[in-house]
């Protein structure tokens, strides 16, 4: 009976997602909270910890980002993909997916990468080179660096976990970072082979036969004048990642203070990211003429708060189930991931494909992890497996990159789960994880 039980509150979690995902925007936070209320008031379930440390993060972060945005930060960091991205066309599905992915690293969101989409096909169509090349991979690099980003959703809800098992954004980022960088540079050289060259490929000559191929738009590759303010607050705002990173690197850099039993202890990395992101913004806003009525307009904001609202609800969600039945769970998961702890990592990608959300799918699973003994260095190492929101066709980066793409080499096949982001996704997720897997026991040991 208990088991049944212990069932039916998972398919209610499953359900609530689901249902999340169908409506979309905050909708996966809402049904997320609609789960825990049948939860707490139907199966009598105390509720959980909500992810309090992780929105303060990510709210910490979308407030510097989009004070940097509102001035033209982001758009001086699109101004400089141009220029890299024209000089060496031949290597533009090596070099856009490397932009992509420090651009991204960098600001803490994909959404930098949209501006980019129809400059890597225009100079991949005007140098003849197959534009699926180039957008799959860089779009999914977009993606990628989001699980090595230090001011990243991602990166809050990963620091919120195991910040407090002694695990900071320091120690996440030597076994997620230089393993990221290896997977991208693999799928990268891999994607420069794909399919046939322009010139051959089949459905081009046709619609060139048909005359479906419009003049490209050349102006998207012309230099734009911004404000002197919009470099500048990129470069605070950058400045702010940097010290976050130093600090969260060296224990003896941040100010320590007594805990219960008198011991000095520093302050977590959660909150210095969240103390170094506040002045960061007030930085920009005192030296880069902000004008603070158009912060909370920006794109970046409006990003930032629906994967706020989507994270309290389904981590609370996921919390307050698994806190509830953690020994069951334990119990009937814990021979399996025993035996093989990688499944854990089959686990985060399935639900991140579900919920098209890194940040909801790791919420929903590194706590399951924690609760099975697995050591924080290779739940760190398995967070690379949410680039699973690439597995279904449906991220925005991927529908646009498909839509800016008038050759049609860029799509998706009749079975809809292989498009041309399948490749470039898998290589960048297996290659990452062992590299990750192996830097985790190297640095860290076993247990």
């Amino acid at each position: 009976m208990e088991t049944g039980l212990i069932i039916l509150q998972g398919v209610v979690v499953i359900g609530a997602i689901l249902l999340g995902v169908r409506m979309g925007g905050i909708g996966l936070g809402l049904w997320g909270l609609v789960g825990l209320a049948v939860l707490v008031f139907a199966f009598g379930l105390a509720p959980g910890e909500p992810p309090t440390s992780s929105m303060l993060i990510i709210l910490s972060v979308i407030t510097a980002a989009s004070t940097m945005q509102a001035v033209g930060g982001i758009d001086y960091l699109v101004e400089v993909a141009k220029k890299i991205l024209k000089r060496k066309p031949a290597l533009i599905a090596l070099i856009a997916p490397v932009v992509a992915f420090i651009f991204t690293l960098g600001a803490g969101t994909g959404f930098i990468y949209y501006p980019l989409i129809p400059v890597i096909f225009a100079v991949a169509y005007f140098n003849g080179v197959r534009p699926e090349r180039p957008l799959a991979v860089a779009g999914t690099a977009s993606q990628f660096a989001i699980t090595a980003s230090p001011v990243s959703a991602s990166m809050a809800t990963l620091v919120g976990l195991l910040d407090p098992v002694d695990f900071g954004i320091g120690d996440i980022l030597v076994v997620v970072l230089p393993a990221s960088v290896v997977g991208l540079l693999a799928a990268s050289f891999v994607q420069m082979r794909v399919g046939k060259e322009l010139a051959d490929d089949p459905e081009y000559q046709r619609r060139v036969s048909a005359g479906e191929i419009k003049p490209v738009d050349t102006s998207v590759l012309e230099a734009r004048q911004l404000p002197k303010e919009a470099k500048r607050s990129t470069f605070i705002f950058l400045a702010g990642i940097a010290v976050i990173v130093l600090l969260g690197m060296v224990e003896s850099l941040r100010p320590a203070f007594p805990d219960d039993e008198g011991d000095l202890v520093p302050i977590s990395t959660s909150i210095v990211i969240q103390i170094v992101m506040g002045v960061t913004a007030t930085l920009i806003v005192l030296f880069c003429k902000v004008k603070i009525k158009d912060v909370v307009t920006q794109s970046t904001m409006t990003s930032g708060l629906i994967g706020l609202i989507a994270l309290f609800g389904i981590a609370w969600l996921a919390d307050t189930w698994i806190a509830a039945n953690e020994t069951a769970i334990v119990s009937a998961m814990g021979g399996l991931v025993e035996a093989a702890r990688w499944t854990i990592a089959i686990a985060i990608f399935i639900v991140a494909a579900l919920t098209t959300s890194q940040a909801a799918a790791l919420a929903a699973i590194v706590p399951i992890g924690l609760a099975l003994d697995i050591p924080p260095q290779f739940l760190a190492a398995f967070s690379v497996a949410a680039i699973g929101i690439y597995f279904f066709p449906a991220n925005g980066s991927q529908v646009t990159s498909i839509a800016a793409d008038e050759t049609g080499t860029t799509g998706i096949s009749r079975f809809a789960i292989w498009h041309s982001f399948s490749l470039p996704m898998f290589i960048m997720w297996l290659v990452s994880t062992v590299v990750a897997l192996l830097t985790a026991a190297l640095v860290y040991g076993t247990s």
